[in-house]
């Protein structure tokens, strides 16, 4: 199973994302990308994961560029610019999900308002991917769950 997983400056949200989605399953071959990828992993970032017990100071903000004539499982796109803005694959994509958070690095505030931020977010992107994880990935393609045939990620309702 290959997942990948995109956002815009590939530096905060999608790094949490496959952080989280590779504990869940060592099997998974999960990647993460950016369409205007930043030079680094934002350090509340690694640091709010290191705080969860999940390291990913290894990790580095990727173009998407690289991974479009690969196939993909899923594509999962974690912020609205990107989901917008999803380059068209030349490799085959099974599924193209949308899964949207809050962008954390855009919070102002003290420093203990800004790192709460960080956690709650975490936090989130741990729920929905766990989510996912069970619902399409363990349980396979459980069907649609939401009234507009979408799975239950879809926000029409």
């Amino acid at each position: 199973m290959k997942i990948l997983i995109l956002c815009t400056g590939n530096s905060c949200r999608s790094q949490m994302a496959q952080g989280w989605l590779q504990s869940f399953d060592k099997n998974l071959i999960v990647c993460s990308a950016g369409t205007e990828p930043e030079k680094e992993v934002n350090p509340l970032a690694i640091k709010t994961m290191s705080n969860s017990g999940i390291d990913i100071s290894h990790h580095i903000p990727k173009s998407i560029n690289e991974y479009l004539n690969e196939p993909w499982d899923y594509v999962i796109t974690v912020c609205g610019e990107a989901n917008d803005n999803c380059p068209i694959f030349k490799g085959k994509v099974r599924h193209r999900v949308h899964i949207g958070f809050y962008d954390p690095s855009k919070a102002q505030g003290t420093p203990e308002f800004i790192e709460s931020e960080f956690r709650r977010i975490c936090n989130q992107i741990k729920t929905k991917m766990y989510d996912f994880y069970t619902d399409e990935i363990q349980n396979g393609d459980g069907g649609p769950t939401c009234t507009c045939g979408a799975n239950r990620f879809c926000r029409c309702n």
